[in-house]
């Protein structure tokens, strides 16, 4: 039963605001799913027997710190554990940085097209969104990095979605010398990229990375990201954070998949082999396709309605993601699955 009257007590950042629309996650049937950038393959047994051995202790409430995970990712990462900070996935990082550092009726920037999340948050924060439009060569122009005394984060995913295309380490260190706010890079498909960004927070400590385990560690399903800043950005952050915001199961899920970074190189490997494979299969069916660095890749036909494809391959129980960015253009966003299934995408297109 509605109730409009009760629409007088929400916040009225809340009543304008348009939600977060995730991809289709269908509950049943057969479909094959390459619309959320999920993992193709699932991740080993070590993650699954250590998720096991977590359940057996259940009573007890979870290390609000994730230790366990901290240490040994602070060994692959190469920075210190009091650097990191964990979440119930990366999107819970994004929230409670944005909840730290930006009041209401500040600004918050990010480019555009990118994540449409970086929205939402502002406006739950009461803040506006400073959307700065990529160039034409998906670089990122003087604007982005423009003074404003009201700006106080910017968020710049790396590599980028829907576009899988990435900014230089060196212009990354330069707009975070010319912002006047923290920069916080997003590097949530940066395992299947050439170069991190990692490293920066140690010598800048106006650059924070943001990372998740949902994409190349393969568990989307699991909830587990973190965010590498400045020691003392993390102890301001531990603040803000939810009190035992990693459970038990997602605290040994995820130290277990850290630590086989063996068969994290692997899937990288098969991943990216497939996303080139399938660039150049859609080239020569005539679409044009960026050059990606994450495990998607967007495309749009020059003659051909996207709308019109990703419902042709919905009926064939294909599903990929279409987007559509207002003033801009709308595409096809595949992500990369198994080689088969890729073959039925491209079976169907052709």
């Amino acid at each position: 039963m509605s109730e409009p009257s009760i629409n007088a007590f929400f916040r009225d950042e809340v009543l304008a605001m348009q939600p977060y629309v995730p991809g289709e996650q269908p509950q049943g049937g057969k479909a094959i799913k390459l619309n959320t950038n999920e993992s193709p393959y699932p991740p080993p047994l070590s993650v699954v027997n250590a998720i096991h051995q977590a359940a057996t202790r259940l009573e007890r409430y979870p290390d609000p710190l994730a230790t366990s995970f901290r240490l040994r990712a602070s060994e692959v990462l190469k920075v210190e554990a009091d650097q990191i900070l964990c979440g119930n996935g990366s999107d819970d990082i994004l929230t409670i940085v944005t909840r730290a550092f930006v009041p209401p009726n500040t600004k918050v920037r990010f480019p555009y097209p990118s994540y449409i999340l970086y929205r939402t948050l502002a406006e739950l924060q009461g803040a506006q969104s400073e959307e700065v439009n990529f160039e034409p060569d998906w670089s990122l122009g003087p604007a982005f990095a423009a003074p404003d005394t009201d700006l106080r984060l910017v968020y710049l995913p790396n590599p980028n979605s829907p576009t899988g295309t990435m900014v230089s380490r060196e212009q990354i260190v330069n707009l975070a010398n010319q912002l006047p706010c923290p920069l916080l890079v997003d590097e949530a498909y940066v395992d299947f990229a050439p170069f991190s960004c990692v490293d920066l927070p140690a010598t800048h400590p106006k650059i924070m990375v943001s990372r998740t385990l949902s994409k190349s560690y393969a568990l989307a399903g699991l909830r587990f990201g973190y965010l590498v800043a400045h020691p003392h950005v993390i102890q301001m952050l531990r603040k803000v954070k939810d009190s035992y915001n990693t459970d038990a199961l997602s605290i040994a899920g995820a130290t277990a998949a850290i630590d086989d970074q063996a068969w994290l190189t692997q899937n990288i490997k098969r991943c990216n082999a497939t996303r080139d494979r399938m660039t150049i299969a859609l080239r020569r069916l005539g679409f044009h396709v960026i050059d990606s660095h994450a495990n998607f890749v967007w495309c749009k036909h020059p003659s051909r309605d996207s709308r019109e494809l990703y419902e042709l391959l919905k009926r064939s129980g294909l599903l990929v993601r279409y987007m559509n960015y207002s003033g801009w253009s709308d595409g096809l966003r595949i992500s990369v699955g198994t080689d088969s299934a890729i073959d039925a995408v491209l079976a169907v297109l052709g």
